[in-house]
């Protein structure tokens, strides 16, 4: 928490995020995770009660912070050519990027080090957005599950995938842009904050909520018409991320 705390620190000073928009991802997630069955949290809950829980490093509070929890997920993957569509309906992978940037601690000992963004995130954004044709996320995207270890890092996210630019991660938030019904809903699953982390399985659990939702399966938190998905996955923490992009349709 400490090292997404010092983020969270410099994004309010440089961009004029405040404590209340942070407070407000775990809101819109923790109202998504009320739509998901299987989520750890079914709970919704309000600034106030984000701001006014334990304080885990300032400026992030527990409700800030995910669950640890135990989970299991998982995704049969096969070529194209060997699925039977009269008895599944596939989803395809339309592009993948994996990225390393430095060692968790090395931000710290680095003086050209903005602590604004996460270049992991960005690299392998930019490699799976290649593979998939994209150029312009926030239009040809439709959902995205991303790593919302603390609320910092989806806000932090916004801006390194793409959908808006430096600084605008708090314009996002406040227009309900990133809610279901919104935009670019993030994280209809309750993300981290409602789902639990159950680490090894977290990345793939996305994957599985993107397919729910391109397949049309997802029940209350459907997004409409969804037809192309993202998911984010990082670890290290910030230092190594992975951007799946996944498709209804060869």
């Amino acid at each position: 928490a400490g090292t997404f705390a010092v983020y969270a620190k410099r994004i309010m000073h440089e961009y004029g995020l405040t404590r209340e928009d942070i407070a407000n991802v775990s809101v819109k997630n923790h109202y998504h995770g009320t739509l998901n069955t299987k989520a750890h949290h079914r709970i919704a809950c309000s600034v106030d009660q984000v701001l006014n829980s334990p304080m885990v490093a300032d400026p992030l509070t527990v409700m800030d912070s995910c669950p640890t929890t135990d989970g299991a997920a998982c995704v049969i993957m096969v070529r194209s050519e060997d699925v039977d569509k009269s008895k599944h309906n596939p989803i395809y992978v339309d592009g993948v990027g994996l990225s390393v940037s430095t060692g968790w601690d090395l931000p710290f000992f680095d003086p050209k080090h903005d602590f604004l963004s996460f270049q992991a995130t960005k690299d392998a954004a930019a490699m799976a957005y290649k593979q998939a044709g994209i150029t312009k996320p926030i239009d040809e995207i439709d959902l995205v599950e991303v790593h919302d270890c603390f609320s910092i890092v989806e806000l932090l996210t916004y801006e390194d995938l793409g959908f808006c630019k430096p600084g605008e991660a708090k314009d996002m938030i406040r227009g309900k842009a990133t809610q279901l019904g919104g935009e670019i809903p993030v994280n209809v699953s309750g993300g981290l904050l409602s789902c639990g982390h159950p680490v090894g399985a977290t990345g793939v659990r996305m994957v599985v909520e993107i397919a729910s939702q391109l397949r049309g399966n997802a029940g209350d938190r459907q997004v409409k018409g969804a037809k192309r998905g993202v998911s984010h996955n990082i670890g290290g923490p910030g230092a190594i991320a992975s951007v799946i992009v996944l498709n209804n349709e060869n």
